[in-house]
């Protein structure tokens, strides 16, 4: 079990790091999160020329070719720039279609994505039912050879700036015959109507509402009625992958705090060398190690095609209140300054809080562990 980063995947981590410093500070982020696109073609451009929206497609597709591992490292420095767009959301469309979509499909959609003409996100919280699958209300049913789709979805990540959205409903056939399915929708179709949702941290997520939606048999990924599985797995390779950014996210406070007590003086010296706040340090310092530790177990299970969907939510557990923890530290320790809006720290706490709640909160999470030890 080897948790380090390849030679490759280092060099990944300092060219994004360096490119989001330079493209993309803290002073373009906050005017982004005002933005009611939240990105500018310009930035989507150069993130394309460096390969990152096809990352994970393979070559024969357009794309770089790269593993889920690489995938984990360009997101994690991501989390630590506090980057917003729609990358994240179109990496786990993206997930989707390698996983579930059929030869044909992977050869319309993956080299549009990866040459940066196509944003896809997904689509399956629901009102009153979250990430719960077998609660999905969104109908699919089956009308000659077409399918005919409403609900409504909550939480839909970039569906504004996406040309495609997975939508996960749940299938119905004259046949009785029944299952949970993810179906390609053009956000573009007069039937579909995407409403922003306002957050603490200012992320772009919508409400999508469907009515009556009639789409082809070609526009459904995977074998009819059996996409339960591939969606479970899918929602927890997606979780890792927040997992890493809220990592990423945790480690710049981290950073940015210990900087802090070192430069600010009261009383002729450091804070940094009050014993209240090194023991403030020391616990941020404590949780980001777990942070780091089962995040990269749950992605190196993935990359390994090992059991993962355990420590998965244990990963998601964790540092959802990890990062949540850290954050309230790091105010503590900045005191009013950190609470400024001008501040780079209220970037982080307000992601943290909003990150908390993706793809299942704690108490979800600690629910799929208690199934798995067989409660």
């Amino acid at each position: 079990m080897d948790f380090n980063f390849t030679e490759e995947q280092e060099m990944l981590r300092k060219m994004a790091r360096d490119f989001l410093a330079t493209e993309c500070p803290r002073d373009t982020i906050r005017k982004l999160i005002k933005d009611e696109k939240g990105y500018t073609p310009e930035l989507w451009n150069k993130m394309t020329e460096l390969g990152w929206p096809g990352l994970m497609i393979p070559e024969q597709y357009g794309g770089v070719g790269g593993s889920f591992m690489d995938a984990v490292a360009l997101v994690e420095e991501m989390g630590r720039g506090a980057m917003v767009g729609p990358l994240f959301a179109s990496l786990v469309g993206t997930m989707a279609i390698l996983q579930m979509g059929s030869e044909q499909q992977k050869a319309e959609l993956l080299p549009q994505i990866a040459a940066g003409k196509l944003i896809v996100t997904t689509a399956i919280s629901e009102p009153g039912v979250g990430f719960e699958l077998d609660a999905i209300q969104c109908l699919a049913t089956a009308e000659g050879d077409d399918w005919v789709i409403s609900g409504t979805k909550l939480f839909v990540d970039n569906a504004h700036a996406a040309d495609i959205i997975l939508v996960a409903a749940k299938t119905k056939h004259a046949t009785k015959q029944e299952g949970l399915d993810l179906f390609l929708v053009d956000t573009k179709s007069p039937n579909v109507t995407c409403t922003p949702i306002e957050t603490i941290s200012g992320d772009k997520q919508s409400k999508v509402v469907i009515k009556g939606l009639k789409v082809p048999e070609a526009k459904r990924l995977g074998e009819a009625h059996q996409g339960k599985d591939r969606i479970t797995r899918l929602l927890q390779m997606a979780t890792v992958l927040k997992c890493a950014e809220m990592e990423g996210g945790a480690q710049q406070v981290l950073d940015m705090t210990v900087t802090f007590m070192k430069e600010r003086v009261q009383f002729d010296k450091p804070i940094g060398t009050l014993g209240a706040l090194q023991t403030h340090a020391a616990n941020m310092a404590i949780d980001l190690e777990g942070m780091k530790y089962i995040t990269y177990l749950a992605a190196w299970e993935v990359t390994d095609n090992r059991p993962f969907a355990a420590d998965v939510a244990m990963a998601k557990a964790w540092c959802s209140e990890a990062y949540r923890r850290i954050c309230d530290l790091a105010h503590q320790c900045h005191g009013a300054i950190g609470f400024c809006e001008d501040h780079d720290l209220p970037l982080y706490s307000k992601r943290s809080k909003v990150s908390e709640f993706a793809f299942g909160d704690a108490q979800f999470q600690r629910r799929s562990v208690a199934r798995d030890i067989g409660l």
